[in-house]
């Protein structure tokens, strides 16, 4: 089947605009949003400006059959072995249910219905960041969910039933029902769910593995880790599809649109929540406030860049115990740089420090013919602790990272996903058997370690405990 989605513009977030008109966007944005599913001024499945369509109205094009399924064991299949399955489970999506005479998914007057059996609908698309609107209708005892890059979910079941108020059923609809008990997340903050019946609407963004959804118009998940239900040490894919589950009872789907957002609107969006309390530490004009290597820095439209070819290490005047930093990081191809954390003032920061954070290209193997140890990709403690990887953004791209730094703990969060959580006093085993002397250390400057190239940084904050 044809994919027949576009991708389209950004419109709930300029970079351009100031801060008073980007709140002032973006709130009127809300206001459209929330007018999408009002049928005197929305058509049905026709979207709203700025999304695409991921249903029709007349058919399946662009969805394939699925189930609950790691997508990254799904790409990591042969070639033949992926496409064989994913025809396995589309071929039950037009299976005659023999209760109802009716395939198990088919389209009914501009909606698309689904008995309770058959593989979930899929798109055929995967999706980064994006912002997806829907409708939906189900009946007494249903069962559904929607997932999101191929994760589960976001629930929906009868709030009345109460065989399963010990589950939850009881605090409604827009939960991210698998995040562990007591996670944020997990229940959602009001029962905002419709009498069964009635057409319900739900608005999901969804920036890295960060979630929010309201229900009906109410905020019922607000900026929510979403947990790896396939395994739970790791991130969710950075991109997967959008699956509408199918569980048991009828539900059924209309005015189901997407729109995806790109990495100057995520950042945007991860800069807006949990800013309390972060103080910035450039005025994004000169290095004051900084000492170290300052002649092989530069400021260059905002940003702290290194000159290439220079390699010091740059760092505050402020001395730092348990803090938090905010940056964005832009990185060259094949560019290196690193956080130099509770720096000392002197020496290689990747030792005399408590660590450096990698700041490294994703293609600098690649392109320099080094062969990397994992403790030395992005974000990795260096030579201690390696971090998740495939977070990056492009070369080129801005990048959002925050990094709480507690103790002998360092927790980074990388464009919206945790890609390091780790004790260091906890490590024993070092890359190559080299000791870190400053890896006790309780407190020291932060900065930048340099290595020759035009790695650069902007929005810097920090926040102590």
């Amino acid at each position: 089947m044809a994919n027949r989605i576009t991708t389209t513009g950004s419109f709930l977030m300029n970079p351009s605009l100031n801060r008073r008109q980007f709140v002032a966007s973006a709130t009127t944005a809300a206001a459209m949003v929330g007018l999408w599913g009002c049928s005197s001024l929305q058509a049905l499945n026709q979207p709203p400006q700025g999304f695409s369509q991921l249903f029709n109205g007349r058919d399946l094009a662009g969805f394939r059959g699925g189930d609950t399924f790691d997508h990254r064991k799904l790409l990591a299949m042969p070639e033949a072995d992926r496409a064989a399955q994913i025809a396995k489970w589309t071929k039950t999506m037009t299976e005659v249910d023999s209760k109802t005479g009716k395939p198990n998914w088919y389209v009914e007057n501009g909606e698309l219905v689904n008995g309770g059996n058959g593989a979930y609908a899929t798109t055929e698309k995967d999706y980064g960041d994006f912002e997806l609107l829907l409708e939906y209708k189900t009946v007494p005892l249903a069962d559904s969910g929607i997932y999101l890059r191929g994760v589960p979910q976001v629930q929906i079941w009868d709030s009345t039933e109460k065989a399963k108020f010990n589950l939850g059923a009881d605090k409604g609809s827009g939960g991210l029902w698998n995040n562990s008990p007591g996670a944020p997340g997990k229940d959602p903050l009001v029962l905002a769910d419709k009498p069964l019946g009635q057409w319900n609407s739900f608005r999901i963004v969804m920036v890295g593995s960060r979630v929010s959804v309201w229900l009906n118009g109410k905020s019922v998940v607000q900026h929510a880790v979403m947990e790896n239900f396939y395994d739970r040490k790791k991130p969710i894919p950075a991109r997967g599809p959008i699956q509408l589950q199918t569980h048991g009872g009828e539900i059924r789907w209309k005015n189901v649109f997407i729109r995806e957002i790109g990495s100057t609107e995520a950042n945007q969006i991860l800069a807006s929540h949990g800013k309390a309390g972060f103080q910035p530490i450039f005025n994004g004009k000169d290095l004051t406030g900084w000492k170290g290597a300052v002649n092989d820095y530069e400021v260059v439209d905002g940003a702290i860049r290194c000159k290439k070819g220079k390699g010091g290490v740059l760092f505050t005047q402020a001395e730092y115990a348990d803090f938090a930093f905010r940056a964005e990081v832009q990185v060259p191809s094949a560019g290196n740089n690193g956080f130099a954390i509770r720096y000392p003032g002197s020496g290689d920061a990747a030792y005399v420090a408590m660590t450096e954070l990698q700041v490294l290209a994703e293609d600098y193997e690649a392109k320099t013919g080094s062969k990397l140890d994992p403790r030395q990709a992005y974000g990795g403690a260096y030579g201690m602790a390696a971090a998740h990887q495939g977070y990056q953004r492009p070369n080129g791209e801005w990048n959002f990272q925050e990094t709480h730094v507690q103790g002998s703990r360092i927790r980074t969060e990388l464009n919206g996903f945790v890609i390091l959580d780790a004790d260091l006093s906890k490590i024993t085993r070092y890359m190559a058997n080299s000791p870190h002397p400053g890896k006790e250390r309780s407190k020291g400057h932060f900065g930048f370690a340099g290595h020759n190239d035009p790695v650069a940084f902007r929005n810097l904050s920090v926040k102590t405990f």
